[in-house]
């Protein structure tokens, strides 16, 4: 009987057991239920925010029906159903770049229901001529605020840091991201009671005044500080300690100098420092290279800092160095080994480059206005990865790398270089003929060199991605070779300063590059072969000087919208040809200092984007196309020393340019404004030759009835004298007296003077 009765009671206590659980889940359910609905106020407030703002793109559609937990960019706390997070990041974000498709207009003040919030994103947007709202204030859970890109205004409101006393201002934040708005004003000094704080983003506004020592002190917790792009100067004591040790520092274009910033000795876990353009102007103190040594990404570029690179160099961890425009001196040493960019540029590095670069996966090597003397070293031909290489300005001698003539070598060559500057050395060689083994080469630069020999015809062939070739002031010589209509990429050719002659191939004008304008395929492919792969430095405009307008100018535009021929200062002759009118998109011509003939052809119209036009010092003949004067974006035009006849066009162009009579000099034959010289003066000129011819033969005349008048008296004379013995006689009796009366009146006056000199 014990058995049952147990078998009983257990049956009992499982009953009982699954009774109270299905009870437990139900209840769950509901109360699951009930937090599903998020709070109505906070929901109300949400669609007010809605109201608020103009949606373009209609990322907030799924706002509607009563769940707002549901809501793309809401989250709500699974305990209490109150919003807890609020994310409204724009698109395209990562660019820097609002897109067309962010919010815009206002942020609604309801939102101050949202007490709950912990984190709010609404970065990339476009809250124009707003103010940050001061009731974010209230928001004291609140960990997380980004309100970077999004076109704020005025100063950052106090309310968010010195509250009343009876609420807590935001001193739970960790993250705050203000930078890339336009706010004005000091940092405030509240800041510094954000004791949680771990990023703080000011970066690219109009922030300006002084932040010191105030502003940081409490700020322990601190590991990114990003005050780039401000007026701010950073004034803190040399001997003071910071509290915090920084991750990251972007201070770029605050004011740290004079000196150099003590305080960063005691920064030992630093990967991102920025302090480029910070008027520092000191002696770079032996303690730096040690924490620089963990250093990732260092930017110390636009000071005056003097100092060296150090032996040790190799042994940082170093993968980004810029420390370009400065006063660095001695020679360069070994590379760290996981460097890909170093940019030395403008500074006072002397001496021939490594033998050994170390660094193996070097991508960028920018090394342009120093003293860097000797030959390029063979070591360069190891750079496998290199694909912007600039040594221009330096005093570099020799030619090719020796390890280029080496088959085995050249094969293993890079093929990736794609940027190639020699600009302004003293290299001397004839083409360099290694860059037939550079397919992807868009940029090349050798100009101002002592470069000799023809033209190579296989530049066409081996070079198809050229977009850029710039060969001015070398010795080549020779014609252009017609391979180089191969190069349907070219949009930029300088040949200026040579000794090429013959004329110019027809086929020259099949350069698509210069034959269609921005925005149409060829320039959309190009941007897309410029910065695949990250190669967004191929269109630094730094060391980019043209000569455009009679000037030397440094172009500070974009490279791939500069489209440009310059053949000046050569030996070409013939024709300038017709088909030159199908380079549409050249925005600069010069063909001066030649032998070019014959008419400026017609076509020359067709430029209308051109903005410099040069052909003077030719043997142009004929008459200036009256079509000249349509050329709207024409602002240098120079037609000077040729053999043009006729008037000058007018039109509303030509006559705003420039000291508009000295285009003209130098053409006997034009006339017209703005010369002094009138068409109508010419016009009556066709009577005169007959005139002429008339006054000629009168002189003629003339001048023949002297001659004869003189030779006949003379013959006279001598006739007589030969036959008539007594005038012989008495004419060389006459001749004699003459001499005898000088002889004697020299003699006389020469005793009289030298006694006069010998008594005084």
């Amino acid at each position: 009987m014990g058995l049952p009765k147990l078998s009983v009671l257990q049956i009992a206590v499982t009953l009982l057991f699954f009774t109270r659980n299905q009870s437990f889940i139900e209840a769950s359910a509901n109360s699951n239920d009930s937090i599903k609905s998020c709070i109505a106020k906070e929901r109300f407030a949400l669609i007010s925010l809605k109201s608020s703002l103009l949606d373009p793109a209609n990322r907030l559609s799924s706002w509607k029906g009563h769940d707002c937990c549901q809501w793309k960019g809401v989250q709500c706390s699974n305990r209490t159903g109150h919003v807890i997070r609020l994310d409204l990041l724009g698109p395209d974000c990562d660019n820097s770049i609002v897109s067309k498709q962010a919010l815009e207009g206002n942020i609604s003040s309801l939102l101050v229901d949202l007490k709950h919030l912990r984190y709010l994103d609404h970065s990339c947007n476009r809250f124009r001529m707003v103010q940050i709202p001061e009731f974010l204030g209230s928001f004291h859970k609140l960990r997380y605020l980004d309100l970077s890109l999004s076109s704020f205004i005025g100063r950052i409101p106090p309310q968010l840091g010195n509250l009343p006393n009876k609420l807590e201002p935001l001193r739970n934040l960790t993250v705050l991201d203000l930078g890339y708005n336009n706010l004005t004003g000091p940092v405030p000094l509240w800041l510094g009671e954000f004791t949680n704080l771990i990023e703080l983003d000011l970066r690219s506004n109009c922030l300006d005044g002084v932040t010191h020592e105030g502003h940081l002190s409490g700020l322990g917790s601190l590991k990114t500080l990003q005050l780039s792009g401000n007026s701010i100067a950073i004034a803190v004591n040399s001997s003071w300690v910071p509290p915090f040790n920084l991750e990251e520092i972007q201070l770029s274009s605050c004011r740290l100098g004079p000196n150099f910033p003590t305080w960063l000795r005691w920064q030992t876990k630093i990967y991102n420092l920025d302090i480029s353009n910070t008027s520092i102007s000191d002696m770079l103190p032996d303690w730096f290279w040690g924490i620089a040594s963990s250093v990732l990404y260092l930017n110390m570029q636009n000071n005056q800092i003097r100092g060296v690179l150090p032996p040790a160099m190799e042994f940082m961890r170093t993968k980004e160095m810029d420390l370009s425009s400065n006063e660095f001196s001695g020679p360069i040493p070994k590379l760290p080994k996981n460097l890909t960019m170093l940019d030395l540029s403008k500074n006072n590095i002397s001496g021939p480059l490594p033998i050994d670069f170390g660094a193996w996966g070097l991508t960028t090597l920018i090394l342009f206005d120093n003293a860097i003397t000797g030959a390029i070293p063979s070591s360069l031909c190891s750079l496998k990865s290199l694909w912007l290489l600039d040594l221009s300005d330096n005093e570099l001698t020799g030619s090719d790398p020796a390890c280029i003539f080496n088959a085995s070598i050249t094969n293993m060559t890079r093929p990736g270089l794609v940027n190639l500057s020699l600009r302004n050395n003293k290299l001397s060689n004839e083409f360099p003929s290694f860059l037939q083994s550079c397919q992807e080469l868009i940029f090349l630069d050798l100009s101002n060199n002592q470069f000799y020999g023809t033209l190579p015809a296989w530049i066409g062939k081996k070079l198809p991605s050229l977009a850029f070739l710039r060969l001015r002031s070398n010795v080549f010589n020779g014609s252009i070779p017609v391979e180089f209509t191969k190069l349907t990429n070219l949009q930029y050719l300088d040949l200026a300063y040579n000794k090429i002659s013959g004329s110019i191939p027809n086929s020259l004008f099949n350069f698509t590059g210069m034959a269609l304008t921005s925005g149409e395929d060829n320039l959309d492919g190009l941007e897309d072969r410029v910065y695949e792969g990250g190669n967004e430095m191929i269109d630094y405009t730094e060391n980019f000087t043209i000569v455009t307008k009679g000037q030397v100018r440094l172009y500070t535009g974009e490279i791939i919208y500069m489209v440009n021929m310059d053949l000046s200062c050569n030996n070409f002759t013939g024709k300038i040809p017709e088909r030159i009118g199908s380079l549409v998109a050249l925005k600069n011509l010069n063909l001066s200092w030649n032998a070019f003939s014959g008419k400026i052809p017609e076509s020359i119209s067709a430029l209308v984007q051109v903005e410099s036009l040069d052909l003077s010092h030719n043997e142009l003949s004929g008459e200036i196309p009256t079509s000249l004067s349509a050329l709207t974006s024409l602002s240098h035009l120079n037609l000077s020393y040729n053999n043009l006849t006729g008037q000058i066009p007018s039109g509303n162009q030509l006559q705003v340019l420039d000291d508009a009579a000295s285009i003209y000099i130098g053409n006997p034959g034009l006339c017209g404004p703005p010369l002094s010289k009138s068409c109508h003066e010419t016009e009556s000129i066709p009577a005169a030759p007959e005139d002429h011819k008339d006054a000629r033969s009168d002189n003629v005349f003339l001048f023949v009835a002297t001659s004869s008048g003189y030779v006949t008296g003379l013959w006279t004379v001598f006739c007589i004298l030969l036959f008539k013995i007594r005038w012989r006689t008495a004419c060389f009796a006459f001749y004699d007296r003459i001499y005898d009366r000088v002889y004697v009146q020299v003699v006389v006056g020469w005793a009289s003077l030298t006694r006069k000199i010998g008594d005084s």
